[in-house]
């Protein structure tokens, strides 16, 4: 997999994160990847969770091919295809109900209205108390921003100033108003949070 590209950040952070995946989903299910980026994600965890259906998707063409040739040269079985899907678009390409929607280092990269067409998404095509997990660096209102996240802000902010670490109340509150309630937060290394919300029997109207 020498050729493939690859993220230091993601080869760090798919341990953490899994251990947290082991607590919330269930044995068997299916589920969809916002952003799969270089695939390491999707391919770590369909090794670990062999009775889900993974299907990974990018909104770039370009990183298909790697997400493919990542979980192939895996031996994978259970790695759908990869797709290519923009979570600010009015459909989606999904025809069934999922289990779970994972999504991981997206936000903060993506104005803001992606995290709208996250929650809508996430809304229509989640099965009833199907649950939507989100991974990366947050602001939160009561608690001290660490100054590494203050920093990487500002950096994002000067890249574009429609990008930048979203206050997790605030994605709460679109959640909220898709019908995806948050069940549970945990604090990540890093500085970051895991965030799984679950949809309501109100969802699904959008």
């Amino acid at each position: 997999m020498a050729d493939l590209p690859h993220s230091p950040a993601a080869d760090r952070n798919k341990q953490p994160i899994l251990d947290v995946l082991r607590q919330v989903l269930p044995a068997s299910g299916t589920a969809l990847e916002i952003a799969s980026g270089t695939g390491q994600h999707v391919a770590f965890f369909a090794a670990a969770f062999p009775g889900w259906s993974w299907q990974p998707t990018d909104a770039d063409a370009s990183m298909l091919p790697a997400i493919a040739a990542r979980a192939a040269e895996a031996g994978l079985a259970n790695v759908r295809p990869p797709v290519l899907l923009d979570v600010t678009a009015p459909s989606w390409p999904v025809d069934e109900r999922l289990d779970a929607i994972y999504c991981a280092n997206m936000l903060h990269i993506a104005p803001w209205a992606a995290c709208a067409g996250l929650m809508e998404g996430a809304a229509r095509h989640l099965a009833l108390g199907g649950l939507l997990v989100t991974y990366g660096p947050y602001l939160e209102r009561e608690v001290p921003t660490a100054p590494g996240n203050v920093a990487f802000d500002q950096s994002l902010r000067d890249r574009d100033p429609a990008w930048g670490l979203r206050e997790r109340e605030a994605v709460e509150a679109e959640a909220r108003r898709c019908g995806l309630l948050l069940r549970e937060r945990y604090a990540m290394p890093a500085n970051n949070l895991l965030l799984v919300f679950t949809r309501s029997p109100a969802a699904g109207a959008l």
